[in-house]
This record gives structure tokens, sequence and C-alpha cells, in this order.
């Protein structure tokens, strides 16, 4: 402080607080890992929460609570709560909440940081259609199993599943029909069997919704590669899309399932347009040999993250993890949201 006679004569520090109580609404597809994501942070920080589970998967939620609890957790200090929405609604908006977590829809995260109370901050993680550019010098054997990993596993229900893959349009038939090719041998089934790749969808809505947005996008003129038909319990066989109409809904929204669309481009800038055409941006890749086209399209895309030679769902704890745009509004990944649960406050003592 001891710069200039205003400020002469003082020491100063800071240190970190707990933000306060911390409400968590979480998504289904990552029952465990976002419960983890969202409340482990809150406790390292000092915070106490209340965590609102997925209806769809809310014992996942209450075993991880009940094993906070067994590793010594004050029972008030950490809350699982199952509620209608109504009164979830009433929950993370009540002002004793400093700081809301939310992961699921963009319609509902949106709608509950409207009515926040002021003063609490927020986190917000929302989905995404991830694209990815390949590039014709593109190593094949190294992307076709990292685009078939990133869009079918978790039957592409993950935020940041690969949906959009731009290819050079003199690759692109090829890389869609070997696509098709590899999806086709994936062993989709019971998630409970070791050999399961692709598991079924959270519920039967799901599955005739895809199936309604693939059928809408072959009927406007997407060639179906393979897959693009519903099959027992749930599931849907992983499908391949040859360039639906930049308006249809596959195009355009988020799938949430077993489907990759392929669409072939002519300039790397006409890729990025397309790719940077939506509303959501999240994480996005590139597949090249080439140092310069990699750095193009890392300054190109509209993306928290570019990966390259990589498929988009790639994501480590320590990460930053954050959607912009429609996608979301603040950073995830542990030590991120542990400094957002926490606040600094500076203490100035006048010593003469």
């Amino acid at each position: 402080m001891d710069i200039n006679a205003a400020t002469a004569g003082r020491l100063a520090f800071t240190q970190s607080e707990p933000i306060g109580v911390v409400a968590a609404v979480s998504a289904f597809n990552h029952p465990v890992n976002l419960i983890v994501h969202q409340v482990a942070p809150a406790i390292a920080a000092g915070c106490p929460f209340i965590v609102k589970p997925s209806g769809d998967t809310p014992l996942s939620c209450f075993r991880v609570v009940k094993l906070m609890r067994e590793a010594g957790l004050p029972a008030e200090w950490g809350q699982a709560l199952f509620v209608e929405r109504d009164l979830s609604e009433k929950l993370v908006t009540d002002p004793r909440v400093a700081f809301f977590s939310f992961v699921g829809s963009a319609r509902v995260g949106w709608q509950l940081r409207s009515k926040l109370a002021p003063g609490t901050r927020s986190t917000l993680e929302h989905g995404g259609a991830a694209p990815v550019v390949v590039a014709a010098d593109a190593d094949m054997e190294r992307a076709l199993p990292a685009l078939v990993k990133g869009g079918f596993y978790h039957a592409g229900q993950v935020c940041v599943s690969v949906q959009r893959i731009f290819a050079e349009r003199r690759i692109a038939e090829a890389l869609g029909a070997s696509l098709a090719e590899r999806a086709a041998a994936l062993k989709v089934g019971d998630p409970s069997l070791a050999e399961t790749e692709v598991g079924p969808l959270i519920r039967p809505a799901e599955v005739t919704r895809i199936a309604s947005w693939i059928e809408e996008a072959v009927q406007r003129g997407a060639k179906a590669l393979g897959g693009a038909r519903k099959l027992d319990n749930n599931c849907y066989a992983p499908t391949v899309l040859y360039d639906p109409p930049q308006d249809c809904r596959v195009s355009r929204e988020e799938v949430f399932g077993p489907l990759v669309c392929v669409y072939p481009y002519d300039s790397l800038d006409e890729a990025m347009r397309l790719a940077n055409a939506l509303p959501w941006s999240f994480q996005a890749a590139v597949f090249t040999r080439s140092l310069d086209t990699a750095l193009a399209a890392y300054r190109g895309l509209d993306a928290s993250a570019v990966m390259v030679n990589d498929h988009t769902a790639f994501r480590v704890d320590w990460m930053p993890f954050a959607g912009l745009r429609q996608s979301g509004l603040g950073v995830g990944g542990i030590p991120h949201t542990f400094r957002d649960m926490q606040i600094e406050k500076m203490c100035v003592v006048k010593t003469s």
C-alpha cells in the first residue's frame, strides 16, 4: 500500500471466505459426476449446500450425499432434496441462497436465473451442438475412432457430444461412409454389460423425439448413411446423416442422442461460418496435420475450448468447462467452481 502519500502507513491483505449457502440443480446424464462437480467444491470452500437431482436419476444423488455423511460431513451441512419444479424454483430463488449451480436445459436455466434474489451468484451449464472441422489432410486413422467415441458414447447424451462434422468436400462422403460403418459395428443394448458401447436413451419420449427429428431431416434431403431406426428397450441405432439442411432441427438444436451429421465444405472460412451460426457455443474440435489450419480453427471457432485432433467431449476435472452464449454462464471445473464459491475479503490496517 505504501506507494504514495494518500496510502502511506497502511498494510493490506486479503483472505477467502465461503460465499454462503449453495443451491445446486443437476441433470440426469452423469448423475454421480455432475453432483460431485457441484457440491464437492462447496464443501471445500466451506459452503453448506442443498442439491436437487434430476427426477430421472435421484438415487445416485442420495447415495453420493450419504457417502459424504459417512465420511464425516455433518447432516445439516449437505442436503439432497427431491421435489417438483415449483418447489425447486422456490428453493433456488430464496434470498438466503448465495450461489446457484445449474446443469440442465437452457430454457430452465435462464428462466431460473432471471428469478434469483438480488446478489445471488450463479453458474449455468447448458448444452450445445458441438462442431468439428475435418480438413482433407487429417489423419483418418486417428480421427474416425475419436469421432465415433465423441458422437455415440452415453448414446450422445453429453452436452459437448460430437454432433456437427464439417468435412472438406473431397473427403466428406468417404468420411461419412466410414463413420456409418463404424457406428453400425457398435454394440447397442444393456449398459450394465461390459461389452455394451451404446446404451439406452433416458426415457421413451426421447426416442420418439430423436426419431422424428431424423425423419424430418431425411424427408428434407439428408441422406441416412446408417442407423435411423428405433431399437428395443429405449435404444436408438447410432445414426450418421449426410448433409441435412442447415435449418432443420438436427442442424440447429442439441440432439442429445446417438446422431452425428456430416456436412461438406469448400473453404475453412465456410466451415467456421456454419459452425458458428448457432446460438450455442461450448467445445469444438479440428482434425488436421497442419499447424496453420489448427491455429486458424482455434482462432475462428466460437468456443470456450477447441480440441486439436481429439473429439469435442474431452474433459478432465481441472479444466475450465464453460458454455458461452445460450450454452451457459460462468466457468465450471472443480478448481474454478471452488473459487466462485468464495469471496475475497480485504483487511486494511493503518499502521501510522
